[in-house]
């Protein structure tokens, strides 16, 4: 509630200051006295916009300073105004921009009327009405339907994560592929590179082996250099003078038995080279195989060892990117189970709320009937959103006619000050015990009304000030009669200078200000007396 308003040289405003009250606080005052100074004041320190226009004339700046409680909480709200169209913002003494300002304001006070801060035209709002109104059955629908919705909501960002995952694995999945199987095409074993090696050396040597028996042999068996075949010679020689020479004779002796010792060394040769089992075929089989070995190593690892770990870890990395794919199907699976839920919990929740909102409209029917709007039709519409949220799936709007044969139109399209601030006395004597807001201010509620109509409009005010607390202007007795607190603007000239205050009036001072409402500047006793009934 809004319990302390400074004003200072704002607009014919010099200094005043008023303390209000819980309960139904009435403002009154002369034609031109500037009764609507006094709540277009207060909309300035609830966040609405200014101009230097409403700085007292020989002034530098207006100050506007409001204490209100919110929630126990104190709140001192400052807004300044300079001539230079510079405005500041503070709330306990701290600087805060016009929209911080208006987070806190508006939880604190609606105003009805010419000005900009009413909650009830802010479309946003209605769905939290509509829910607060049959608050113990919708309650658990709500928290059933937001407790599935951040189920799903959390089941479709794990999804695309792992859409994600996928989408960059799977760039490389076909590299992975031809790699592990390059890899494992290869058939690779551990030290199988080093017995290769070791092979290798060892077929080379058979190969020089076998070349050198080859070439010695194949010497041993030319006809022309063969050595038994000379041997054989030099013995035939010797042999034809062996009579006529003892040295040949004996000579021919030793080359015959060189050439039999020759003839079994070569032999001897020739059974070494049939024995030796050498194949180039081998050699290059060993050579080719190395190769492989080799290409490998200089893509995939220094040695087999590594080669074959690098493959393990292809083979895990498929494997994830394989079960991605099984992960992301049992989250689609999960994620239409919880769709499911989610959309029956929501059709629940919606059914409620078309139950809510068809009780509520025709309880601000009757409500609008009793403040003269006889022909007025009130619509609670309910639409669907395109996607679900942790609300629902519903935009709800009030929607109105006062008039028989319009059109229903969004409360924002009223027209008429003081019949929107009557349209709001109606809801809020219906939604204002569970909007939150414990303060309203209404500017105009009067407007085009008397009689009989002005004495049930009064009632509604003190009706819903039971509850919260109401500050509103009047120029009409049978409202400013019903108020637990009564405040006077008295506007005063001093020489070239006018200036508007405002003072608490004592139970004396309201019943001359009654009178002086049903009678005009002349207040007689008789209009004294008709006050005091009034107020009785």
């Amino acid at each position: 509630m809004i319990n302390y308003l400074s004003i200072k040289n704002f607009a014919i405003v010099e200094n005043t200051e008023i303390q209000f009250n819980k309960g139904l606080n009435i403002i009154t005052g002369e034609s031109g006295a500037g009764k609507s100074i006094i709540v277009e004041a207060m909309s300035l320190a609830l966040g609405s916009r200014a101009d230097s226009s409403y700085v007292r004339t020989g002034a530098d700046k207006a100050v506007i300073q409001l204490v209100a409680e919110y929630f126990n909480e104190e709140y001192v709200i400052t807004r300044e105004i300079s001539r230079s169209g510079k405005n500041l913002c503070k709330i306990n003494g701290e600087i805060v921009n016009l929209n911080q300002l208006q987070e806190i304001a508006q939880n604190i006070a609606d105003i009805h009327g010419q000005y900009d801060n009413q909650s009830l035209l802010n479309p946003n709002l209605h769905l939290d009405l509509v829910d607060k109104y049959e608050h113990s059955t919708i309650s658990s629908y709500k928290e059933k339907v937001a407790e599935l919705y951040q189920d799903y909501k959390n089941i479709l960002i794990k999804i695309q994560n792992e859409k994600s995952e996928v989408e960059k694995h799977a760039e490389n999945k076909e590299l992975l592929e031809f790699q592990l199987r390059e890899i494992r095409e290869g058939d690779l074993k551990i030290g199988e590179d080093l017995d290769l090696v070791e092979r290798l050396k060892e077929e080379e040597n058979k190969e020089k082996i076998f070349l050198g028996f080859q070439k010695a042999c194949g010497t041993l068996d030319n006809e022309e250099t063969s050595p038994l075949r000379q041997i054989s010679l030099t013995q035939r020689y010797l042999k034809d003078i062996s009579d006529l020479s003892r040295d040949a004779s004996q000579l021919e002796d030793e080359f015959a038995d060189a050439y039999y010792r020759l003839e079994d060394t070569i032999n001897k040769t020739q059974r070494v080279l049939d024995r030796l089992s050498y194949s180039s075929a081998e050699l290059d089989s060993i050579t080719e195989r190395l190769d492989i070995i080799n290409s490998l190593k200089k893509k995939y690892g220094a040695n087999i060892e590594e080669i074959l770990l690098y493959a393990e870890k292809i083979e895990r990395n498929l494997q994830k990117i394989d079960q991605f794919h099984s992960e992301i199907n049992s989250m689609e699976v999960e994620r239409e189970r919880v769709g499911e839920m989610l959309k029956s919990a929501t059709e629940a929740l919606t059914n409620l709320r078309k139950r809510s909102a068809a009780t509520l409209e025709s309880k601000i029917q009757n409500e609008l009937k009793d403040l003269n709007f006889n022909n007025s039709q009130v619509s609670i519409k309910i639409q669907s959103l395109e996607k679900y949220t942790a609300n629902g799936i519903d935009k709800v709007e009030f929607l109105i006619s006062t008039n028989l044969g319009e059109p229903l139109k969004p409360l924002s399209k009223i027209a008429s000050g003081g019949e929107m601030a009557r349209i709001m006395l109606a809801f809020k004597n219906i939604i204002g015990e569970y909007d939150g807001i414990s303060t309203m201010i209404f500017d105009e509620i009067d407007n085009g009304i008397s009689g009989q109509a002005a004495s049930v409009v009064g009632k509604k005010l003190l009706e819903v000030s039971n509850k919260h607390q109401i500050i509103a202007i009047t120029h009409l007795p049978q409202i400013a009669a019903l108020a637990n607190h009564n405040y006077k603007i008295v506007k005063s000239t001093v020489g070239f200078t006018t200036s508007t205050d405002v003072v608490a009036l004592t139970e004396q001072e309201k019943v001359k200000e009654i009178a002086r409402l049903l009678s005009g500047d002349e207040i007689t006793d008789i209009a004294i007396a008709n006050a005091r009934d009034l107020i009785n």
